[in-house]
């Protein structure tokens, strides 16, 4: 082995053991206390499912911009409206579901619990991935395109119509 990995090894070691360590403890202390975090436990599924449902939200919006820019100006109240009923309607129901996941602390691990916190996860993902197949990009992770790699507007018109 070389010296390099034993140092890298070691290292990983000291570290992960004191954060096992301090894990264990604050889970101890979450677990002795559920029922007055239970509350501060469901607010932050609520703010994480507003942020990542959002951030989602808003970059299909903006795909959708520049995709179908004639149906989206047409549509664009519609569309910002059924964003925000949707982002608010998931976040709320993953706080709610969560509060309700946690009311006792004897049958944690919930299983209501980790399949919504699965699902609040996977939701934003998998509206993403949809959405750049949809649109004809690759990847999950949405991102511009680089400078020089975005699609040539060849078939297109100076309007962004059809000219064949």
């Amino acid at each position: 082995m070389s010296r390099r990995l034993r140092e890298i090894v070691l290292l990983s070691l000291g570290v992960i053991t004191p954060l096992g360590i301090l894990a264990v403890n604050i889970s101890a202390f979450v677990m002795g206390h559920l029922p007055a975090l239970r509350l501060i436990i469901a607010g932050c599924a609520l703010v994480s499912g507003l942020v990542l449902n959002g951030l989602t939200a808003w970059w299909v919006l903006r795909l959708a911009s520049r995709n179908a820019n004639p149906l989206y100006r047409e549509y664009r109240n519609w569309a910002i409206g059924a964003a925000v009923l949707i982002v608010a309607l998931t976040a709320g129901g993953g706080g709610y579901l969560t509060y309700l996941g946690m009311r006792d602390p004897t049958h944690l691990p919930d299983s209501l619990s980790m399949i919504v916190a699965s699902f609040m996860l996977l939701l934003p993902l998998a509206v993403a991935f949809a959405s750049r197949r949809i649109a004809g990009m690759g990847g999950i992770i949405p991102v511009d395109e680089p400078a020089g790699k975005e699609k040539s507007p060849s078939r297109r018109g100076a309007l962004g119509r059809r000219t064949n």
